[in-house]
């Protein structure tokens, strides 16, 4: 471990060498809308871009994931992937022209996730200005369907599908740099519509409003008693209703989301919010229906992993602290499937899920020279079990 620790300072100089690739196919893959389930025209430019840099096989698995596969010298080792979601948070109907500066670049869904499906796309021209060769193949992979409804869709299928055993993976985001992901939540997330007439003011006026049948629901969800132990913790993240001012609304939608370290938890506490909403429609005679919109089971490695303790070595040889949350990403599908997996942030940014988005571009090249350190001792054995 100690020679690929010594090496990392000269990789992050050698990176910065080809900063302008780096930044072309970011910006040319980020400039691409790529909403959830619309990610055909951002995958077919990946596959280009790592066909032009001579990826050994360019093709695409049975769900349409674009996948990159780089040749190891070793017959016989399982394969290494490095897997970023395609999709991102925005419509079509956007301006998706990135504004480039010396120190930043800003745009929508540059930082989730377009600037990691840029830095995929480098990576077979990376490796050569680095000089490194791999035992393992080294597997590229796009995936699709990730984000929202898409419920991790096309990570689910790549590795369900995959015909022989995965060695290890690195999820790669846009941020933050040191973020250092090796567990998940377990995790439910769902929307609730609300459906109202004009005949529900007859006996109970307020209840012809979905707005306010909306707000009653809150107040119940937040009455609802969440224990420290497991800790768990319902986040209500999405509202919307009406469709002008001068009239009651009379369709409305609260998304939220369930997270607890325990699936037992979560499955309690959704089926308390069912009972909530069980409970206001048949009181008010009003349609309210809760829909599932994506869920993952609680999933870990655990600190003493050799790849958690790897990449952690990596990531404080270049300066940087190690932050460690729950991931609701890809990386649970990996670890589900008991493949080892860490997630990482490649630079700093704000404005995360915003149309004026902002990643700093300096940082980048720690960020980069840190994935490569951790394939580097996935590739070596360092991270076996």
């Amino acid at each position: 471990m100690e020679e690929i620790l010594e090496r990392l300072p000269g990789f992050v100089e050698s990176i910065k060498s080809i900063k302008d690739t780096i930044l072309t196919n970011v910006v040319l893959l980020g400039e691409i809308p790529s909403p959830t389930f619309k990610e055909k025209k951002r995958a077919a430019l990946l596959m280009e871009r790592m066909a032009d840099f001579q990826v050994d096989e360019c093709t695409t698995d049975g769900y349409r994931n674009p996948i990159g596969i780089i040749r190891g010298t070793g017959k016989n080792k399982p394969p290494i992937f490095i897997v970023a979601h395609l999709d991102t948070f925005f419509d079509k109907d956007i301006d998706y022209n990135y504004i480039i500066k010396k120190k930043v670049i800003t745009g929508p869904g540059i930082l989730d996730n377009s600037l990691s499906v840029g830095v995929l796309a480098t990576l077979p021209e990376i490796f050569r200005t680095l000089d490194l060769r791999f035992e393992s193949d080294i597997v590229l992979a796009g995936v699709i369907q990730s984000i929202g409804h898409g419920n991790l869709r096309g990570t689910r299928h790549l590795v369900e599908n995959w015909a022989t055993p995965i060695r290890g993976a690195v999820c790669i985001e846009g941020g933050e740099l040191g973020r250092l992901n090796y567990f998940s939540d377990s995790m439910i997330r769902a929307e609730i519509h609300c459906k109202t007439t004009d005949t529900h003011g007859d006996h109970y006026p307020s209840m012809s409003n979905a707005i306010l049948i909306l707000n009653k629901v809150i107040n119940k969800i937040l009455n609802l008693r969440l224990p420290q132990t497991p800790q768990t913790k319902i986040v209500l993240g999405k509202i919307a209703g009406g469709v002008n001012y001068g009239h009651i609304a009379h369709i409305g939608t609260l998304g939220f989301e369930i997270r607890s370290d325990s699936d037992d938890m979560v499955k309690n506490v959704y089926s308390d919010i069912q009972d909530i909403i069980d409970g206001i429609s048949h009181e008010y005679e009003i349609k309210l229906s809760m829909i599932p919109i994506s869920n993952l089971n609680a999933t870990r490695l655990e600190f003493n992993h050799p790849l958690v303790k790897s990449s952690a070595a990596v990531i404080r040889k270049l300066g940087i602290t190690p932050i460690s949350k729950p991931s609701e990403s890809e990386l649970s599908i990996f670890i589900s499937h008991n493949i080892p997996a860490v997630t990482l942030g490649l630079t700093h940014g704000e404005n995360y899920y915003l149309e004026n988005a902002k990643m700093e571009i300096e940082p980048i090249f720690k960020g980069i020279a840190q994935l490569i350190g951790v394939i580097m001792a996935i590739d070596k054995g360092l991270c076996d079990v």
